[in-house]
């Protein structure tokens, strides 16, 4: 935390305070310095000078206002500082005198004394305001004024050493008052009284000024320091720099920590269990490139820390700026992560959070006016988003963003994505700071040129690495200063029997054995198949102890996996539990990798074996990390990805170091020393990526928004992507601007674009067609986005609703035909299944009875159907089944499918079907879908029955919890948003309550971003339109 101390700074109290309007004063010199201060603290660590004011202007003309709220004579203590003054009251004096001798009448009149006294006390008299005559003129003004308020203002707005003076000479002697007051009479017997009174108050005032300055000179001046008034400058200098530092700087402080409030310090503490930061967080925190936002890359290897520097950055960005933010995360299972472990610190600190993954996510946003947002997205998702906050010039809103996972900008599309997404940020956007956090950057210089940003990085760990290679039975410790790169650290003692070893030559259940079941241990295997595998091998020569430890939790845990599957658990996981392992990868459903993670995150089981997505996704450490092989399916395995697995290895807080054991044969040993000697691979463009389609799309995208119309437009804007910064080295044979005219071209061959002559320029410009406005907003994929339109404009010929099956078909995901090969067997027979009205789906899209009839008989086909839409259509009938099932098991097993296989492709629809569904909304021939895949989009989402979905809604609640609470009596969002959590522990058998504290904020925080979202929805309505006709001719007179 951040201590304040400084010094104080304390205004001169003043001697009298004019009621004259705000200025600046005639009588000041032109070159007086100023006179305001204010109480303030300077605080030396935070320099929390946000309510400095800024510097008044003293400088003054004939133009301007002569009233000031400054002393009159500011800092000078004579006269003598401005010689023209008595130059100028001469010169008005004689003027005044010419002028009412020529306008007033002489009259004999007795005289009578006249006095004005110059009294230096606090004035009983009202201030007056200056005449306006006087505020618009200069010191020529006709005699028609009033001087009486000259003299007075005089007499108020002395310097503060004569004011001193003349205070201290008037409570030591009356004497002095009076000699001064009657040296001011002035008897006047030659003119009239009308001229006497007139005249007599003009010389009384010059009179007045010579006596002062006579006064002044024979009084004695009060001595004031010299080195108080160095202080005094230095003090006001300091301040000078302080106030522009705090215009150029975006920091607001509001509290102790980094800025933030000590709540914010309490809530980590509370749900993180973090109370002090570690010195690199401190350091990369207190960053000048931060407190100035500028963009930022930081790097550190795996579980050093770096999210949490990011979340506080974002907390200073929603709460001292008051600015929304964006979060973009790699995978739906992170976001839904992230959302729930924010949640909470929404609800206490009245943000929002919004997730925008799979078919969840509104385009655009809707626009807050009392709270901010931060939204956490997928890859794809952010850039949709931004896509729809540039076109409704609503970009600026945005403060900052986020990347987590900097690296995926080399993994294909999906980077060219992220690239498309960033490189628009820059452009459209000069306020919007960019962070991205990386453990596996190499070409660190290449990503700052990019995204202009700064960079910090650093090799902290919290928990000690030790990374070892096993080849036979011999453990070699990695050490980059040996010879080889290898050092002998121990051979493995470990009996083998000759049918043990022949089941496992690699010695795993050796090396699992040292560490479970008192610590953790990750397997990763090369194939999902190889991790059920390598599981059941395991417990197989595992000793009958480990089946007592922890074994009623291991039983709850069952049970809850048989809740998952409406009484079907899968058969090796029925196996492997009760020995406190189980396996993980993609063919698990949602609710049982949700269950799996967290047996394993509280130690019920010791042992995943997984797939190296699990190293990309929920953090899940180990006391060790051995890897099978070097190799991911058939690919030998990146050096990225290798330190991402190992990276895993030792658990902060519970562990003293960690263990990495790399598992070889002889033949890649040579490999293997590159793998684990090398630095990461650099980050690559890959908006060339599968033929140049990523650059195409970011080109469609540019001319959609309008943020490029010509060629030499859209090539200024390439000029801003990392391709551009690594083009030498991508495309040593094309240009930029070559590549550039030529996706242009391509664009147009497809129909996307179109070109037309500028009438002001003759150049030619490029504008999106309905088909390209609709490709780019629904996010479709250039490689089948004419497919897509053939096949919505084929289905409004002959449209069969009886059941969902053809809209089903329509919005089953292209890239996922590719994994599907039908059984025929099974393929014909859920065709039979089907009502006579849906079988015509099948004939209406191309695949015809005889067709499936011929296939399954094994017999020869005549007219062969095209494969992509027969694979479709088979995938179309699990999506059917599952609509009517409304269960994963039974809709696998009947179709003879992985359930993760199933769960997957019901969770790319629903994605998919959002998609369409706003490319129908940018064309008018498909009005008819848009009602339609709305209904349809919700049903995928959830597949559920209808009284789930709203409990569904919530982050982290899924098919299984959903029911459970159900049937406790938690029936709407507002039940869950006002739940006590020791009743929810109580009443929902296996849930912890910290699990129970994440679902209630997380409803609390949905219910409080539909609330918002009404409430700004009701104001709308209310609000007064500002084209309204009265309201025109208000403003518009001349229009009547």
């Amino acid at each position: 935390m951040m201590e304040t101390g400084g010094l104080k700074v304390q205004r001169r109290p003043p001697v009298r305070k004019r009621s004259l309007s705000s200025g600046h004063s005639h009588y000041t010199p032109a070159k007086k310095k100023p006179s305001e201060r204010v109480e303030m603290k300077i605080t030396s660590e935070s320099h929390n000078l946000a309510d400095c004011p800024k510097e008044a202007n003293t400088m003054c003309s004939g133009q301007q206002d002569y009233g000031s709220d400054d002393d009159l004579f500011g800092e000078y203590d004579s006269f003598a500082e401005d010689p023209s003054l008595l130059a100028q009251m001469d010169y008005l004096e004689e003027k005044c005198k010419q002028e009412t001798a020529n306008t007033l009448p002489i009259v004999t009149q007795k005289p009578q004394p006249f006095m004005t006294p110059v009294n230096l006390s606090k004035s009983t008299v009202e201030e007056e305001e200056l005449p306006s005559q006087l505020k618009r003129n200069s010191w020529s003004t006709g005699g028609n004024s009033d001087s009486k308020h000259l003299t007075e203002d005089f007499s108020d707005d002395l310097p503060c050493s004569q004011l001193l003076c003349y205070e201290d000479a008037n409570q030591n002697s009356d004497t002095a008052t009076n000699t001064t007051g009657k040296s001011n009479v002035c008897n006047i017997d030659q003119v009239g009284g009308a001229y006497t009174a007139i005249a007599v108050k003009r010389r009384s005032l010059r009179d007045s000024l010579k006596n002062t300055l006579a006064g002044n000179a024979k009084a004695h001046t009060p001595q004031i320091s010299r080195t108080m008034q160095i202080k005094e400058t230095i003090i006001l200098e300091e301040i000078d720099v302080a106030q522009k530092t705090v215009e150029t700087s975006s920091e607001i402080d509001l509290g102790p920590f980094y800025g933030l409030p000590s709540k914010v310090a309490d809530l980590i503490e509370q749900y993180r269990g973090i109370k002090k930061l570690y010195d690199w967080q401190h350091t990369c925190l207190t960053l000048e490139s931060l407190r100035q936002r500028r963009n930022l890359i930081y790097s550190l290897p795996t579980s050093g820390g770096k999210t949490l520097v990011a979340e506080i950055v974002i907390l200073q960005e929603l709460l001292c700026r008051k600015k929304d933010v964006l979060m973009i995360l790699p995978y739906v299972s992170i976001v839904q992560e992230k959302v729930r472990g924010l949640s909470s610190f929404g609800v206490e600190l009245e943000f929002l959070i919004e997730e925008y993954a799979g078919s969840k996510g509104r385009f655009p946003p809707i626009k807050r006016r009392a709270k901010n947002s931060l939204y956490i997205a997928t890859i794809e998702k952010g850039h949709s988003l931004v896509n729809s906050l540039i076109e409704t010039e609503r970009v600026s809103d945005l403060g900052l963003v986020v990347v987590d996972e900097l690296h995926m900008l080399n993994e294909g599309s999906r980077g060219a994505i992220l690239e498309m997404a960033l490189t628009k940020i820059l452009y459209a956007s000069g306020t919007t700071q960019i962070i991205g956090m990386s453990a596996t950057l190499n070409n660190v210089d290449e990503l700052r040129q990019f995204l202009k940003a700064e960079s910090y990085t650093d090799n902290f760990r919290p928990v000690e690495l030790k990374e070892y290679v096993k080849l036979r039975d011999s453990i070699y410790e990695v050490d980059n200063k040996a010879e080889n790169n290898f050092t002998l650290a121990r051979l493995l003692n470990y009996k083998y029997s000759s049918n043990m070893l022949r089941i496992d030559p690699d010695h795993i259940i050796a090396l699992v054995t040292e560490v479970i079941p008192n610590h953790s241990c990750l397997v990763f295997c090369p194939t999902k198949k190889n991790c059920e595998n390598v599981a059941e091998m395991i417990c197989k020569y595992l000793n009958k102890a480990y089946l007592s430890h922890r074994e009623p939790e291991k039983k709850a845990l069952i049970e809850d996996l048989k809740n998952t599957g409406n009484g079907t658990i899968c058969s090796v996981l029925k196996r492997t539990i009760p020995f406190g392992i189980a396996y993980h990868h993609s063919g698990l459903t949602s609710d049982e990798r949700k269950f799996v993670e967290e047996a394993y995150s509280r130690g019920v089981l010791c042992l995943l074996t997984c797939t190296s997505t699990l190293a990309a996704g929920v953090n899940l450490p180990a006391r060790r990390v051995i890897l099978r092989a070097p190799y991911v399916a058939k690919d030998f395995l990146k050096r990225a990805q290798y330190k991402q697995m190992i990276g895993r290895a030792g658990r902060a807080g519970i562990d003293s170091a960690g263990e990495s054991i790399l598992i070889i044969q002889e033949k890649d040993k040579e490999m293997v020393r590159e793998l684990v000697s090398k630095p990461p691979e650099n980050c690559h463009s890959n908006l060339l990526h599968d033929h140049g389609k990523g650059f195409q799309s970011l080109l469609l995208s540019l001319i959609g928004l309008k943020i490029g119309k010509t060629a030499e437009e859209i090539y200024q804007f390439a000029c801003y992507t990392l391709f551009s910064v690594q083009q030498k080295n991508l495309s040593k044979e094309k240009s930029l601007w070559d590549i550039t005219n030529e996706s242009l071209e391509s664009l147009a061959t497809k129909g996307l674009v179109c070109t037309k002559l500028c009438p002001e320029t003759e150049q030619p410009i490029f504008e999106v067609s309905k088909l390209g406005q609709a490709t780019y907003k629904g996010s479709i994929d250039l490689s089948y986005c004419d497919m897509l339109y053939s096949d919505l404009r084929k289905g409004l010929e002959g449209l069969v609703l009886q059941s969902h099956l053809h809209l089903l078909y329509l919005v089953t995901p292209y890239d996922m035909v590719t994994h599907c090969s039908p059984d025929w067997m099974i393929y014909f027979r859920q065709f039979n299944l089907l009502d006579p009205v849906d079988q015509k789906v099948a004939g209406n899209v191309g695949v015809p009875e005889s067709f499936l009839a011929r296939k399954v008989s094994g017999q020869s086909v005549k007219k062969s159907a095209e494969e992509r839409v027969v694979n479709r259509l088979y995938l179309s009938f699990i999506l059917h089944a599952l609509m009517k099932e409304l269960d994963i098991w039974t809709v696998s097993t009947k179709f003879n499918m992985p359930r993760g296989f199933v769960q997957n492709l019901l969770s790319s629809s629903a994605s998919f079907c959002s998609c369409i569904l706003r490319f129908c909304e940018e064309l008018d021939e498909f009005w008819a879908y848009k009602a339609l895949l709305l209904d349809v989009t919700k049903k995928l989402s959830y597949c559920v029955k209808s009284e789930l979905i709203p409990l569904m809604e919530v982050a982290g609640v899924l098919e299984a919890r959903a029911r459970q609470l159900y049937n406790a009596g938690y029936t709407t969002l507002a039940h869950l948003a006002n739940a006590d959590p020791q009743m929810m522990v109580k009443t929902i058998e296996h849930l912890s309550k910290r699990q129970a504290n994440q679902i209630i904020f997380s409803a609390k925080m949905l219910l409080n971003e539909k609330a918002e979202a009404l409430q700004e929805e009701v104001e709308e309505l209310l609000r007064l339109p500002t084209d309204l006709p009265a309201l025109i001719i208000e403003t518009n007179p001349e229009r009547n």
